[in-house]
């Protein structure tokens, strides 16, 4: 077990043997043989002990256990208490989701304040197939079947390839101590079920069944590979432009694919949708139409689907009280840059120059609203800047989400799509003044 564990490492997480590890420990049979293995290469670790204060003291016992097992043996420990019945009370998530996020923040926690390279928890073969059944269950897509990854981010799992009876039988043989956990043995969770009733069963009908999965698994991840590839040459002919804000997707483009139903899973379950049926049906929606995920909206809009991110503030109404300044815009992400400049440079789609001695600050920076006129740039007289938007065509969500800057109330600039005539320099003007919205990206 030891050597094959080591090469495991060796081949798969080469990086471990100089890195600062934190080991989120259970004090049960599988974390703690993590534990005694890692010692047994030396790695640098130090453990992560949960107490849910869910089984009274069984709970605090095992957290005991664990603190004198790391005195012991000169290991660093972090244990933490929750009040896990007093989130459920405020939470809808099941009891086993919460303590899922409640231990990952923490763990995550740790991570950035002791600065540890990698987390490590001791997922093995037979939780693997646990998850697969369970995902099966759910008529779960391949990244379900897939089952646990040995590596997310900065966690990773390196007893996956091992069995539950093979761990087993490397304690006993170690005389490795460990806590039993007696909320395993309640047929009250779904996972406990499939571990005491289904899997023994189908173990005993099929002896290789963990074998069999590891290679399912590796035809199912090569598959997801070729399925991605294929996905991104479908992108090119489907994605009509896509923005920070936005992506607009070809109704006919998508219409015209083979089997067009079948991409939309693929497409739009990474932002949150699921229903494949709801997805098709809106590509033949009234203009207007939408779909939300808990991340992202799907709009019909003429000829497109627009995906839009739901964490984009729609609501934007802030003061700009002073010149030659940069802002942070909470809410849109990004930088406003006041300064001011000798000479007229060029106009991009975030950029802008104006004459100095006609801005009076405050500046106003908000959303449009109905009513609004301005006098473009280019254009003779006023117009108002909902028809401008209707002849610029621009979607729902990009008028919701356009921006002015005004100056006494006067329209300044329509952000990254035109100035208000009144304001551009010209040759008499004295002092320029250069207004530009600066993303991480730009």
């Amino acid at each position: 077990m030891l050597a094959n564990f080591k090469d495991h490492i060796k081949q798969h997480f080469p990086t471990l043997f100089e890195e600062k590890i934190l080991i989120a420990c259970s004090g049960g049979l599988d974390s703690m043989t993590l534990v005694y293995l890692c010692q047994k290469l030396n790695l640098n670790i130090a453990l992560a002990h949960c107490n849910f204060c869910l089984r009274a003291n069984e709970s605090d016992n095992e957290e005991a256990f664990i603190l004198s097992f790391a005195k012991e043996n000169d290991i660093n420990i972090y244990s933490k208490k929750f009040d896990t019945q007093l989130h459920l009370e405020n939470s809808k998530k099941s009891l086993q989701m919460l303590a899922r996020e409640l231990r990952y923040n923490w763990f995550y926690s740790l991570l950035e304040l002791h600065q540890f390279d990698r987390i490590l928890t001791a997922h093995h073969a037979d939780d693997n197939l646990e998850t697969f059944f369970i995902n099966l269950a759910r008529g779960s897509g391949i990244d379900g079947l897939i089952g646990i990854p040995k590596q997310n981010g900065a966690v990773a799992r390196p007893l996956l390839p091992f069995s539950r009876q093979v761990l087993l039988d490397y304690a006993k043989k170690n005389q490795i101590q460990w806590k039993q956990d007696s909320s395993n043995t309640s047929l009250k969770y779904q996972r406990n079920q499939l571990r005491q009733q289904l899997i023994p069963v189908f173990k005993e009908l099929y002896p290789k069944v963990l074998e069999a999965l590891a290679t399912t698994q590796t035809n199912l991840k090569a598959s997801k590979v070729l399925l991605e590839n294929h996905i991104q040459d479908i992108m090119k002919r489907i994605v009509f432009k896509s923005e920070k804000a936005e992506t607009h997707y070809d109704i006919s483009a998508l219409k015209s694919l083979t089997s067009a139903k079948l991409y939309l899973f693929p497409l739009f379950k990474r932002f949150g949708f699921s229903d494949w049926d709801e997805l098709y049906n809106l590509m033949d929606a009234q203009s207007g139409k939408k779909i939300l995920s808990k991340t992202h909206t799907l709009l019909k809009d003429r000829d497109f689907l627009i995906l839009s991110d739901n964490k984009l503030s729609d609501s934007v109404n802030l003061q700009i009280k002073s010149n030659d300044k940069t802002f942070f815009l909470d809410g849109l992400g990004c930088n406003l840059k006041i300064e001011n400049t000798d000479k007229v440079g060029k106009n991009h789609q975030n950029t802008a120059f104006f004459d100095a001695d006609k801005l009076h600050f405050p500046l106003q920076l908000r959303n449009w609203r109905a009513g609004d006129y301005f006098y473009p740039k280019g254009m003779r007289g006023k117009k108002k800047i909902g028809k401008f938007f209707k002849d610029e065509k621009l979607s729902t969500i990009e008028k919701s989400r356009a921006l002015l800057l005004c100056s006494d109330s006067q329209v300044v600039w329509v952000i990254g799509r035109r100035q208000d005539s009144r304001f551009v320099p010209d040759k008499n003007s004295i002092s320029i003044c250069k207004i530009s919205l600066q993303y991480a990206t730009d």
